[in-house]
Formats: structure tokens, sequence, C-alpha cells
């Protein structure tokens, strides 16, 4: 599976982003995609995920302002980001499981910057 991060960029804080995600290759459901970030200095969280059923989870920080969403027929997931903040600031990364695979696959990371 392949996962195609795009939408990251420079936002100043109160602002919105878009980032979506395309997954190719051998996907299959039920499956879960999700969106993962990693600050310097700490360790990767998540940010939403969504189950092909349309089960959805999201880490406390982000509850209220992001909103996960797929695409079932492009095989894509995105993340609305609302009311952006400073501790925003992450590399962002697409992630995709098929419930029958013991790992998961990563998208490539895409850079959202949040200045105050």
């Amino acid at each position: 599976v392949q996962l195609q991060a795009s939408g990251g960029g420079l936002v100043q804080a109160g602002g919105s982003l878009r980032l979506s995600c395309a997954a190719s290759g051998r996907v299959f459901s039920p499956d879960t995609m999700a969106w993962y970030r990693q600050a310097p200095t700490k360790e990767r969280e998540l940010v939403a995920s969504m189950a092909s059923g349309g089960e959805t989870n999201y880490g406390d920080s982000v509850k209220g302002r992001f909103t996960i969403s797929r695409d079932s027929a492009k095989n894509s997931v995105h993340l609305q980001m609302n009311d952006l903040k400073p501790e925003d600031t992450a590399v962002y990364y697409c992630w995709y499981k098929w419930v029958k695979q013991p790992y998961p696959f990563w998208g490539q990371g895409t850079q959202v910057t949040v200045s105050s």
C-alpha cells in the first residue's frame, strides 16, 4: 500500500488547513485510516482515525477542532483542521491498516506549522 499525503503548510493561529491522503495498491475492507503527528522532541501521537464502518476516534487535544472524513470510492482520508494552535505544529503522517494485516502502512509525512 502506498500513501500519498498533501495539504500541509504554514498558517497563522486560528486558521484552518485540510490534509488529504490517498491510498493505492492492495487496499481492502474492513480497514482503518488515520492521521498521526509528531512534533520535535515528542512521541508520535494519534490525531484521528476512521474505520471503514464509520467509527471515529480523536486525540483529546484536537476534539472539537479537527474532523476526519473518508472517501471510500477514492480510498482517501481527509483531515479538516480548524482553530489551529501553535502546539499543533508537527509532521502529520497518514496511516492505513487492513484488519487482516498484522502491521500498518505509513505515508511520508507532511509538515504543518502554526505561527502565533
